[in-house]
């Protein structure tokens, strides 16, 4: 995730569940023989049965690009945050507010036009990082299957989302701080939260069919379990969307998306082509435990007790540096429309202070969805072989800190032990072909 990116699109990413993103590690389809000298199930020996499957090459692998995330977190961060520094000292910044007021009268209109400037220029002062990071990185480590033209038609179009969105709400959000000089933290919080949840309405519908091609799901072998898993847990819906991530990533993805009479089920065709039958529906189980569990909109909540933090958090720290380096930007207090680079530095040092955090809340939501998909589709192996596919992209068994600070999922590890823990209790009632 990238702290310095536009508000809104941030806001966007915040409040979106994790999906159970997998990608394909061949010869992993088998079960493993976990019994002690007893002929007991040992939950333990199976977990580690699974692990051992992955070579010592594969595991490296893994390791490498997972660790190396670590640092493009920080390198990202640091990355936006010159970003912000250079616009406020170079006094790009007020200048372009100057230019607007020579432009119009119009306050809301000033604020459009400056806004339209600083999404346009942060983006292609991000745009070497994210040529690397989500371009050459991912084709470096095999889970990108894009040319370098179509990656940059996608990040053509995401810039127009970001300016169809995201200047509207930095105009909004200005109009709060200039009518509400004493309260504007929080109905600014109150804004950015709605537009978060526009967000989450408009995007199945009519973000996400701009980057991949979204068709019903027709085969009947895999639509009908997944339709029987939805109708038994009270999801209502005759359908079922593959999307084509094929065209983009070779990483195996599904998800149910949406609240407010927008939701969709989805799953890509890596999934369908590329996993069994029972990790189908493992994944699908898990996916559709988010919406049942309503974590959609327990996200929201959460999600708005930060957003009033931050923005109270921006307001103690900004009234305080405008005052002491304002005049040296070029700023004339907060209700200029130039303190914007400054605000956002303030709201992505926060987030990036509240990493921990956040991925503990979500990796949370993760580990219930988890037990909820073990209990509705039973499918403990499928489930360990689609956490085991992992692998590919994630670290398995990261140390205990690790996983608490960089994890926003359960490790694969740790899925993996949830799968045969629950497997160990329910032998006499599972299929004995798993």
């Amino acid at each position: 995730m990238k702290f310095a990116r536009p508000l809104g699109i941030y806001l966007w990413l915040l409040v979106v569940c994790g999906l159970l993103a997998v990608s394909p590690v061949h010869g992993a389809e088998s079960v493993p023989v976990v019994t002690n000298a007893a002929g007991a199930f040992n939950v333990e020996t199976a977990t580690r049965a699974y692990l051992d499957q992955l070579t010592p090459a594969q595991k490296a692998r893994s390791n490498a690009y997972f660790e190396g995330g670590y640092w493009l977190q920080l390198w990202n961060y640091l990355w936006g945050a010159g970003i912000a520094l250079l616009l406020l000292q170079t006094r790009w910044s007020a200048r372009v507010r100057d230019w607007t007021v020579r432009r119009t009268k119009r306050p809301w209109l000033q604020t459009a036009y400056y806004a339209l400037f600083y999404l346009l220029v942060s983006a292609a002062l991000e745009f070497p990082l994210s040529v690397y990071t989500d371009y050459f990185r991912e084709h470096q480590y095999g889970m990108a299957t894009q040319h370098f033209g179509g990656w940059l038609g996608d990040q053509f179009t995401s810039l127009v989302v970001t300016l169809i969105f995201g200047c509207p709400l930095i105009v909004a959000l200005m109009t709060v701080v200039r009518r509400l000089k004493h309260s504007w933290h929080l109905w600014g919080a109150a804004v950015a939260l709605a537009f978060a949840v526009l967000g989450i309405v408009v995007g199945p519908v009519f973000i996400s069919p701009l980057f991949n091609k979204y068709t019903l799901l027709s085969d009947p072998k895999i639509l009908q379990p997944i339709l029987r898993l939805a109708h038994a847990n009270g999801i209502a819906t005759d359908k079922v969307y593959e999307m084509d991530a094929s065209r983009q990533t070779t990483k195996v993805s599904a998800n149910v998306s949406g609240f407010l009479g927008t939701m969709r089920i989805t799953l890509n065709d890596n999934l369908v082509n590329r996993s069994s039958l029972p990790e189908i529906e493992a994944v699908m189980a898990h996916e559709m435990g988010h919406y049942v569990m309503n974590h959609v909109y327990k996200m929201v909540l959460f999600l708005g007790v930060v957003i009033v933090i931050g923005f109270s958090v921006i307001r103690f720290v900004a009234e305080r540096l405008v005052v002491r380096t304002g005049p040296r930007w070029g700023i004339a207090g907060l209700e200029d429309v130039a303190v914007l680079p400054l605000a956002v530095l303030l709201f992505s040092t926060y987030f990036f202070m509240l990493t921990p955090v956040m991925n503990t809340f979500i990796r949370t939501q993760e580990m219930e969805a988890d037990m909820f998909g073990l209990n509705a589709a039973r499918q403990p192996d499928g489930f360990a072989r689609a956490a085991l596919k992992l692998s590919e992209y994630r670290k398995m068994e990261p140390t205990p800190l690790e996983e608490w600070f960089f994890y926003d999922h359960p490790s694969g590890a740790t899925r993996i032990r949830t799968a045969m823990q629950w497997k160990s209790q329910n032998l006499d009632t599972l299929d004995p072909k798993p």
